[in-house]
C-alpha cells in the first residue's frame, strides 16, 4: 500500500471544518483504520465496507459483499472501531448531507442500517430501494460458518443413514452390522409373496419372461446362486462371487442385499446352504472353509484345507458331514463337529470340478479334468461314501470335461454339463449308463463353469450360456422350448425357485444377478 493510499484512509483532518465533532475522535478513528490497513487477513463483514474518497471515511453499501482487510483481536473490538467512525451515503457530498452515527445493533440488521442511512441522508427513493434490495440479497446469500467438528458429525450421520437406507449391509469377519430388524428377523418371517404357494403343490413349472430385480452389487464374477432349501424361507437367495464375498438377498419382495459376508481372503468358488437354512458353508481359493451362521455372522467353524476349493456338497443323510474338492487328486469328507477329515477319496487326477450325492447318500459322483486321447478316462467317477472305494470310472466316454452336474427331482437320472456345448443324461443306478437318445444342445459353454438345473417338477432343464442367454429344454424330448436373453456376458448359473412355479435366478461373469418372473 502506497503512502498516498495510507493518507487517504486516514485523511480526517481535512474535513474538521465541516463537522462539529471532537478532533480527538478523528485521531482515534484514524488509528483504528491504520490497524485495518496493516492486516492481510480477509473476512466477510456483516457491516458495510469502509472506503476512502480522500476527504473522510464513507460507506459503500452496494459493494458490501467484497472482502475487507482488517485485523482485530475480537469481534467486539472490530464493532467498537466502526461505531466510532462517521459515515455518509454514496453519491453525496459534504455540502448537502449531515453526518450520522450508527449504533452497534444496526450492524446485525442490514435493512435497518440502510433505511436509517437513507432517512438521515435524504437519499433518492429509487437509489434507496435498489440499495436495500441488493444488500438484503447479498446478506441472504451469505452462508453461516459451521465448525469442523459439527461438519464431521454431520458426515458420519449422513453415512449411517445411507447404510440404513441402502441395499447392502456389509459384514466383515465375525462382527455383524446388519440393521436390528434384519439381525433378529432374517429367518423369523415368511414372505407374503411365497405363502400362497407353500400349501399348493404346483404341477407344472412356467417359463419366466419378465424381469423382477436386477442386483449388481458384486464386484466380480458370480459363480453360483442358490435358493434357501427351507420352503418357508425360500425368499432368501445365496450368491457366491470371485470378489471374496458371498451374500444373502431378499430376492422375492425387495431385491435388497440383507447381509454380505467377507470372511474369505480369496475368491469364493462355492457356497452351500445347510439343510436347516441357518448356516452357509463356503470355500474358495484361499484354501479356507467357513461355516457361517447367517443371523449373527459368526463363523461356527473355520479350518484350513490343504488345497484350493472349487466345489462343496453336504451329505443328504448327515448334515454334519460335507465333501470338499478342488485343486488336488483327493476329495475330503469333513465333520463340522470335530473340524476333522473323516475320509479321503484319492484318484489320479489334478482337479475336481464338481461333486454330486446320489439319492440315499451312500454314493456320490465327482467330475474331473482327466481326459485321455481316445476317451474320457475318470471324467466322472462314482464313489462309495462309507468305504471310499471307487465304484466306476468309465461312465462318460467322450473327450469333454464336465463342470456341473444336477439331479432330477423325481426320476433316478442326473444331467451333466459338458464343454462340448451340450448336456448329457445319465442313470443314477449302476452302471450309470448314459442315455444316447437325449442330448440337450444349442447353448455354448466355451470353457466357463456354466451351471444347469432341473425345475421343481422335473419337466424343464435350464442352462446358462457363454453368450449370456438362458436356454430352457423340454426334459422329455430334449428340444429347446424357450430362450431368454438374460445377460450381456456369460451366464454362469441358473436356479429355479423351490416353491414358486415361475421364478428363477440367473447370474453372470460380470457380477450381475437377475430375478425373473
Amino acid at each position: 500500500m502506497t503512502e498516498h493510499d495510507m493518507n487517504s484512509l486516514v485523511a480526517y483532518d481535512s474535513s474538521d471544518s465541516e463537522t462539529d465533532y471532537d478532533k480527538s475522535e478523528d485521531i482515534k478513528t484514524a488509528q483504528g483504520e491504520q490497524d485495518f490497513a496493516r492486516s492481510s487477513f480477509k473476512v466477510q463483514p456483516a457491516f458495510p465496507r469502509l472506503e476512502s474518497s480522500g476527504c473522510g471515511p464513507e460507506v459503500n453499501i452496494a459493494s458490501s459483499h467484497r472482502n475487507v482487510e482488517c485485523n482485530f483481536n475480537s469481534a467486539q473490538n472490530c464493532a467498537q472501531r466502526h461505531s466510532n467512525a462517521t459515515f455518509r451515503p454514496p453519491g453525496t457530498t459534504l455540502n448537502n448531507v449531515t453526518r450520522f452515527q450508527f449504533s452497534k445493533s444496526d450492524y446485525g440488521n442490514p435493512r435497518a442500517l440502510l433505511q436509517k442511512s437513507a432517512r438521515d441522508g435524504k437519499m433518492d427513493h429509487s437509489a434507496q430501494k435498489r440499495l436495500i434490495q441488493d444488500s438484503v440479497t447479498d446478506a441472504q446469500n451469505i452462508r453461516p460458518y459451521v465448525p469442523k467438528r459439527l461438519r464431521q458429525n454431520e458426515a458420519v450421520n449422513n453415512k449411517s443413514n445411507e447404510l440404513r437406507e441402502g441395499t447392502e449391509v456389509v459384514n466383515i469377519g465375525i462382527d455383524c452390522t446388519a440393521p436390528e430388524e434384519h439381525r433378529l428377523g432374517l429367518l423369523s418371517r415368511v414372505s407374503d409373496f411365497i405363502k400362497p404357494f407353500l400349501e399348493n403343490t404346483h404341477k407344472t413349472s412356467n417359463i419366466p419372461n419378465c424381469l423382477m430385480f436386477e442386483l449388481a452389487q458384486h464386484k466380480g464374477p458370480v459363480t453360483t446362486v442358490q435358493w434357501c432349501p427351507v420352503e418357508t424361507h425360500s425368499h432368501l437367495l445365496l450368491s457366491a462371487s470371485l470378489d471374496k464375498s458371498f451374500k444373502v438377498w431378499d430376492a422375492v419382495e425387495t431385491g435388497r442385499c440383507l447381509k454380505s459376508y467377507l470372511c474369505h481372503s480369496g475368491a469364493v468358488r462355492d457356497a452351500q446352504w445347510s439343510s436347516c437354512g441357518r448356516h452357509i458353508l463356503s470355500g474358495g481359493f484361499d484354501s479356507m472353509l467357513h461355516l457361517t451362521d447367517i443371523e449373527t455372522g459368526k463363523q461356527i467353524i473355520t479350518v484350513h484345507n490343504d488345497f484350493q476349493i472349487t466345489c462343496l456338497a453336504f451329505s443328504p443323510t448327515n448334515e454334519n458331514v460335507f465333501l470338499c474338492g478342488g485343486f488336488s487328486s483327493t476329495v475330503k469328507a469333513w465333520d463340522t463337529r470335530s473340524c476333522k477329515v473323516v475320509n479321503e477319496y484319492s484318484a489320479g487326477i489334478q482337479q475336481t470340478l464338481d461333486v454330486l450325492f446320489l439319492p440315499g447318500g451312500n454314493e456320490f459322483l465327482t467330475s474331473t479334468d482327466a481326459v485321455s486321447r481316445d476317451s474320457a478316462d475318470r471324467t466322472i467317477i462314482a464313489w462309495d461314501f462309507q468305504t471310499s472305494a471307487k465304484i466306476s470310472n468309465q461312465i462318460f466316454h467322450e473327450r469333454y470335461t464336465i463342470p456341473c452336474m444336477a439331479l432330477h427331482p423325481k426320476e433316478p437320472v442326473f444331467i451333466a454339463q459338458t464343454n462340448g456345448n451340450y448336456i448329457v443324461l445319465f442313470s443314477t443306478r449302476r452302471p450309470y449308463r448314459m442315455n444316447k437318445t437325449k442330448r440337450y444342445e444349442e447353448h455354448k459353454v466355451e470353457g466357463y463353469a456354466v451351471g444347469c438345473k432341473f425345475s421343481r417338477d422335473g419337466t424343464l432343464i435350464a442352462s446358462g450360456s457363454a453368450d449370456g442367454t438362458v436356454y430352457f429344454y423340454n426334459y422329455m424330448n430334449s428340444k429347446v422350448v424357450h430362450t431368454l436373453p438374460a445377460h450381456k456376458q456369460a451366464c454362469t448359473d441358473v436356479a429355479f425357485h423351490p416353491v414358486h412355479p415361475s421364478i428363477i435366478a440367473t447370474c453372470d461373469w460380470s457380477g450381475e444377478i437377475k430375478l425373473w418372473h
